[in-house]
């Protein structure tokens, strides 16, 4: 008896180092598309939507979809993210996988606690800023989880507001404001 369930504990194992093996960790992009998924607000998306309103290739959109899945994102069939799980990544995890580094000072487009989202609920004296061309604010650059992110927010507010709200728990810890505000955006 004890040697049958040794092998099926061991046959689960084989399993999960397979998925593991597969899996190979998130990428910042996989976040970005989860998001952007929700900001659809529908599931009549196609990955190849997906890859042009982002900038990233079709062959990575799938490849992210893939990551997500395994690591319990979004659903089986790659169609609804599983919000309540990426919340908790979000909050608890994101600061430690894909910390924001501050960099210099730069013009571009606000995020994090400096976004338009967070503007009536903190006062900034130097605001974050994804680098961007073109654009008038001045402020310390953290690089976005990809580097298309500022031209895909452009066209899309709930992208926008809900990346900017991920800045702000990968700047610093997590304030109740600003999960409770990602909580809404999230889940409306």
């Amino acid at each position: 008896m004890f040697c049958d369930s040794q092998m099926l504990n061991t046959t689960q194992t084989n399993v999960n180092l397979s998925a593991m093996k597969e899996h190979k960790g998130m990428r910042p992009q996989d976040i970005v598309i989860l998001l952007k998924i929700i900001s659809s607000q529908d599931n009549s998306w196609y990955n190849k939507d997906l890859a042009s309103a982002l900038g990233i290739s079709n062959s990575e959109v799938s490849e992210s979809l893939n990551r997500s899945s395994i690591a319990g994102l979004i659903d089986d069939n790659k169609r609804k993210v599983e919000k309540e799980s990426l919340l908790e990544f979000l909050v608890y995890g994101l600061k430690y996988v894909f910390p924001a580094m501050p960099g210099r000072l730069l013009r571009g487009m606000p995020t994090g606690y400096s976004a338009p989202v967070l503007n009536d609920d903190f006062i900034v004296d130097d605001p974050f800023i994804w680098p961007a061309k073109g654009k008038r604010t001045k402020g310390i650059a953290i690089e976005p989880l990809y580097h298309t992110v500022p031209s895909a927010c452009e066209d899309d507010m709930l992208l926008y507001d809900l990346l900017s709200l991920t800045d702000a728990l990968r700047i610093g810890k997590s304030n109740r404001q600003v999960i409770k505000k990602l909580e809404e955006k999230l889940f409306s």
